[in-house]
């Protein structure tokens, strides 16, 4: 199953790309997004596979979202667009393709078929990619903390504390670099302060400037920043109905 996103700033432009990726049984739409710089926080934290993405748009460019990613991340992607003139940027990108507006069926057709073959070259390290385990020192002991038991994880300058079953780790690694190793269908960034696990999450209230406020199963509180929402979001209705 390939994890798709599409970004473009046209409702309408989306929804017809949706219905054609809906006749895909190997596709899963993941999130959707109008605008750049949402997209540019959203597919950090969500991660897909594939990314359709509208070049021109209001604010950042679908080009400009796609070069602010930092290359390991990026994910594969393939442009919309009116025009033709943005190919040379595009595959400097290595965009997969670029299709015109409006999209044509067999046209779709061959880019995902070019989207299947490089999925399946990338396909056989990525169950390696999340961090199942932590090695932790506490004293003179090495403990080993399963992924699964933790829930949050907080910044703590270079390094980050591991909140699990009542007890606090700290691992020597910053949490930017923890976050990209993290599965994101169940571990979430929501402030560049800390990182939740989804299914402790018990409610989720907004607040006045688009930040919201998270209460977990054991009481605590955090704040999630509005760039980190979108993606919040879009897991939490995912994991609750996957």
């Amino acid at each position: 199953m390939m994890r798709v996103a599409i970004v473009d700033d046209e409702p309408l432009a989306r929804l017809a790309v949706k219905a054609r990726l809906a006749r895909h049984a190997d596709l899963e739409l993941v999130a959707e997004y109008g605008d750049g710089d949402t997209a540019a926080a959203g597919l950090a934290a969500i991660r897909p596979d594939l990314v359709f993405v509208d070049v021109e748009m209001p604010g950042k460019n679908g080009l400009d979202m796609l070069a602010s990613l930092p290359r390991p991340e990026r994910p594969l992607a393939i442009l919309l667009t009116a025009h033709d003139s943005f190919a040379v940027r595009a595959f400097d990108l290595a965009a997969l393709d670029y299709l015109l507006k409006p999209v044509d069926d067999d046209r779709l057709d061959d880019a995902l078929d070019r989207a299947r073959t490089a999925f399946a070259h990338l396909r056989p390290a990525a169950p390696a990619a999340w961090t199942r385990s932590f090695t932790v020192r506490v004293g003179s002991r090495t403990v080993i903390v399963d992924a699964a038991d933790v829930e949050r994880i907080e910044a703590d300058g270079d390094y980050a504390t591991l909140h699990a079953g009542g007890r606090t780790y700290l691992v020597r690694e910053p949490l930017q670099a923890l976050a990209r190793r993290l599965d994101p269908a169940r571990f979430q960034r929501v402030h560049r302060s800390s990182i939740v696990r989804l299914d402790v999450v018990a409610e989720l209230r907004a607040l006045t400037n688009r930040d919201a406020l998270l209460r977990l199963r054991d009481g605590t509180l955090l704040r999630a920043s509005r760039t980190y929402m979108p993606a919040l979001t879009q897991a939490l209705t995912l994991h609750t109905h996957p």
